[in-house]
């Protein structure tokens, strides 16, 4: 990095109030569609706290070997799904990315080796929330992949080199769901609200009471926490990024919750905001 990148970034990002965190449960693709209470607690959110300079998403969707982040000037907008209706694919949110955040998110999380990309763009796990919070597109974003080799424990530390991104205005958002398996979907109540397995409705449960009490360790250590976690983390692809939210709370901060509801059985979109 030189020296006109690191002008560049203080002259884009200067300090300013300490931004909260937020993990979205981001659930089907068709929320970024549809009208219902969880995009309308997307907008709440938006509405509750300061505009960003630029948000740094940690999507389910973006799983690597490696960690790579986004780095081009106009992501593309990937609609990476299938057998949905084509006014879904028709979306574009065609927000700018930020070459210098990338560059500075780098150095944030050196030694850990993060490279640039210039390839991916922002894929559904970060813009079909978003759209909602920022219809307008004209907030930067950029994207930071999740390492499928790496442990959770590491993610979480990991996330805490970027707490110094929140005094620059930057808003940092984690988008997966704390208990999704789409093996076990009941189809008959997909859009139910509140329809859960009993397994489910024991993940949520115990995974609210530990945020709410700050007891993060066991939500990372989610392995050893019995048969309702291993059914409701079948894969860790889109449990990780509320690891990455929780890994930016300091201590003295709140927790609460929002959009905490289960849907078709076996998927919560329980949504957290820390700060």
């Amino acid at each position: 990095m030189n020296l006109n990148d690191l002008q560049n970034i203080s002259n884009n990002f200067g300090n300013t109030q300490r931004m909260p965190v937020l993990f979205l449960g981001h659930g089907s693709p068709m929320n970024a569609i549809e009208e219902n209470q969880f995009v309308q607690g997307f907008r709440k959110a938006a509405q509750e706290i300061p505009k960003p300079n630029a948000i740094l998403c940690i999507s389910a969707h973006w799983y690597t070997q490696g960690t790579y982040v986004t780095a081009m000037d106009m992501p593309r907008t990937i609609h990476d799904f299938g057998g949905f209706p084509k006014a879904l694919f028709d979306v574009q949110y065609p927000a700018p990315g930020s070459p210098e955040l990338a560059k500075e998110t780098v150095e944030l999380l050196a030694p850990a080796l993060v490279e640039e990309d210039h390839n991916w763009g922002l894929d559904h796990g970060a813009w079909s929330v978003i759209k909602h919070m920022y219809p307008d597109a004209d907030i930067p974003v950029i994207q930071l992949s999740i390492d499928y080799t790496k442990p959770p424990q590491y993610h979480f530390d990991l996330a805490q080199k970027l707490n110094k991104l929140r005094e620059k205005g930057i808003l940092i958002i984690g988008s997966g769901n704390i208990v999704h398996n789409l093996r076990l979907i009941d189809w008959k109540n997909i859009d139910t609200v509140g329809a859960g397995w009993d397994w489910a409705i024991e993940a949520r449960e115990k995974t609210n009471n530990w945020l709410l009490d700050g007891n993060f360790q066991n939500i990372i250590d989610y392995q050893k926490q019995g048969t309702f976690l291993q059914y409701a983390v079948p894969t860790p692809d889109h449990y990780l990024p509320l690891i990455y939210s929780l890994g930016l709370k300091d201590k003295a901060e709140n927790l609460s919750l929002f959009n905490d509801e289960l849907i078709g059985g076996s998927l919560s979109m329980t949504s957290v905001r820390i700060g």
